[in-house]
């Protein structure tokens, strides 16, 4: 179905979903390097509900810790919700092993994919999630776009999150009849002109071919890593393990607030993002409030790494 973003997608689960099956005493299992989008949507559904939530933590580089996971699992917990790239770490989980895992415990999974859907080959029904969530302006697309993929039988029994127009399929008097997913929740105006850029961002990414674009990531992604360490000060955060990492490379210089490496790359035509990543909880788990993230895609070369690694002198210069 199509949605605004990954966040009301992911909130379309727990809000509909989530408030029509989970109860007091029930447990929801997140991770601690979820986006907020993925954490906020469940401690809302925790609160109204009375639910407990619990957290599977990560190892020093930034790998989720799976025989914690099982240790969750075995209170079969009502849901799982995790990311399938960190939008910090980079670290990639093994999805269908999770999954694998989940399921046995009678665990319904939702997977938040809005940094693996542009970098990597994905096949959503082999991955076997209950529901999956992307966007489209990290893929390319436009914003105010995103995608919900759900397993067919839940979505037919779970309630609409929207009522409206072009959601129905009778509207009486006291009470309305739905119309089928995805329609359902679908309510209002289709985003049209949303859909059909992100229509044509998907058919660019398949003539490259998203296991070119994974390639090109390891190569890019790996190169970044090699020269970052070479940094004197700097710390990188997450896996180093390029089977197991994204396209975000994060990092802080020691010292140096990432908002003011921020600015002063910026001023040298070097853009990365700075601040918490909207995942104050991982923060907290790396002991630093902010980090600074390199952000690499198609587009990206080596060349664009050696300037944010040349950029990082002049950081260093004026902090001296």
């Amino acid at each position: 179905m199509f949605t605004r973003n990954a966040t009301e997608a992911l909130n379309v689960v727990a809000q509909a979903w989530g408030r029509a099956n989970i109860r007091a005493g029930d447990l929801i299992v997140v991770t601690q390097m979820e986006h907020h989008s993925n954490l906020v949507p469940w401690q809302m559904v925790a609160s109204a509900t009375g639910a407990e939530l619990a957290y599977v933590p990560i190892d020093d580089e930034g790998v989720l810790d799976l025989d914690a996971l099982d240790g969750l699992l075995a209170r079969s917990p009502k849901v799982l919700a995790v990311a399938h790239v960190s939008n910090v770490l980079g670290t990639v989980n093994p999805i269908a092993e999770i999954v694998e895992r989940a399921h046995a415990a009678g665990t319904t999974v939702v997977v938040d994919g809005a940094q693996a859907a542009p970098h990597m080959p994905l096949d959503v029904g082999a991955l076997g999630a209950d529901f999956y969530a992307w966007t489209g302006h990290k893929a390319y697309g436009p914003t105010g776009v995103g995608v919900l993929h759900g397993r067919r039988e839940l979505l037919e029994e779970m309630p609409p999150l929207l009522g409206g127009g072009h959601m129905i399929a009778k509207v009486g008097l006291l009470e309305s009849t739905w119309a089928e997913p995805p329609a359902k929740f679908e309510a209002g105006t289709m985003p049209v002109a949303e859909a059909i850029g992100l229509g044509a961002a998907v058919e660019w990414l398949g003539r490259i071919g998203m296991d070119a674009v994974w390639e090109h990531s390891r190569d890019v992604v790996g190169y970044a890593i090699e020269r970052l360490s070479e940094v004197p000060g700097l710390t990188l955060y997450g896996p180093r393990d390029l089977s197991i990492h994204g396209a975000a490379v994060s990092f802080a210089l020691e010292g140096i607030h990432p908002h003011d490496v921020a600015e002063i790359l910026g001023r040298q035509g070097v853009c990365v993002r700075a601040g918490h990543h909207c995942a104050q909880p991982l923060m907290r788990r790396l002991g630093v409030g902010a980090t600074s993230r390199a952000s690499f895609a198609i587009h990206s070369t080596r060349e664009d790494v050696d300037r944010l690694v040349e950029g990082l002198g002049p950081v260093q210069e004026v902090f001296a």
